[in-house]
């Protein structure tokens, strides 16, 4: 049975991440929808729309978070990590079906029926209170985002694509659009208080639910990579070689493959020369040590060796560069 690892620091950051954007969306989807009813707004009851969505998504974070924590048992052995990517699958099809598909529908309704909004006064007060809010997750969600693409030495935006954390995508995406989707709201309402007419308040609708559309298939597109098996990044893959060639026991690497087995959870595979020209039993014994050994790290949640064939040529790691997963 596969050993179960501790909490490590990304882990309890990535549920602080979560647990404030659930918390502020609730109290900004609250807002919203106060706000929605009483001034009839279309572009305030998409953005109640989408932060309701939001608000749920976050839900179904959480329950991604804890499951993919699980520790391995005899029916799993390589334990629950990609238990993340459903849960944050069904998260992203939410957003999807609930926030785009409803903004997008009411808006195209509000072209045709719409009705002169009133009360802006409490919809931009609401609007600037929930980008304050908004604004603080997204705060939680980027400094995270970057503190972890500065270790992994990629871009902030290539991080929050490639990380093999759905959990912090998914709010580093969600508190982006719901920002960007304020700022849509606040220009439709505006347009609709300047204007008189309810048109631009709609249009304001749709483009939040284009917003929304776009950034839910992003995050299908991403948890279905992660699900199908996805390999580790390349840094990730040559802090694992030079790992490998750091164990005393072995000589050189011939195959390495690394597969996301969840968050910062990875199946390593690889083909080495052992030092010396052990008999076979002692042999299994020096693989099986090495396998031990590569297991202690956080990341590795199981390990399998085997012996290079004859003439493979070695793999040598370029130079240095902290990988994260």
């Amino acid at each position: 049975m596969a050993k179960s690892h501790a909490p490590r620091d990304g882990d309890a950051e990535s549920t602080l991440t979560v647990l404030l954007a659930f918390a502020a969306n609730l109290l900004v989807a609250l807002a919203k929808t106060v706000a929605a009813v009483v001034t009839g707004s279309a572009s305030m009851m998409a953005e109640a729309t989408h932060s309701w969505a939001d608000t749920g998504n976050e839900v179904l974070l959480v329950i991604a978070d804890r499951r993919s924590k699980h520790p391995a048992d005899r029916a799993h052995p390589f334990g629950y990590g990609r238990e993340a990517y459903v849960w944050s699958m069904f998260a992203a099809l939410g957003l999807f079906a609930l926030g785009a598909g409803v903004s997008i529908t009411h808006g195209i309704q509000e072209l045709f029926r719409s009705e002169p909004a009133s009360d802006f006064g409490i919809a931009y007060t609401v609007l600037a209170v929930a980008f304050v809010l908004e604004g603080i997750s997204f705060r939680q969600a980027y400094r995270q985002v970057r503190r972890e693409a500065a270790a992994a030495d990629r871009d902030l935006l290539e991080h929050a694509l490639k990380t093999s954390d759905p959990t912090v995508r998914a709010v580093f995406a969600e508190d982006a659009a719901a920002l960007i989707g304020l700022v849509i709201a606040f220009a439709g309402i505006l347009a609709h208080q300047l204007t008189g007419s309810p048109i631009p308040d709609a249009i304001g609708s749709i483009l939040v639910g284009i917003l929304l559309g776009v950034i839910a298939v992003v995050l299908i597109d991403r948890n279905r990579r992660f699900l199908v098996g996805e390999e580790a990044t390349g840094q990730l893959h040559q802090a694992g070689l030079r790992a490998l060639l750091e164990l005393p026991d072995v000589e050189q690497v011939t195959m390495l493959r690394m597969e996301y087995l969840g968050p910062r959870q990875v199946y390593l595979v690889g083909a080495v020369d052992l030092v010396g020209d052990d008999v076979e039993h002692t042999v299994a014994e020096l693989l099986d040590r090495c396998e031990r050994a590569l297991e202690e790290h956080p990341y590795v949640r199981k390990a399998v060796l085997s012996l290079s064939t004859p003439g493979d040529p070695p793999l040598t790691p370029e130079p240095q560069s902290a990988g994260r997963a």
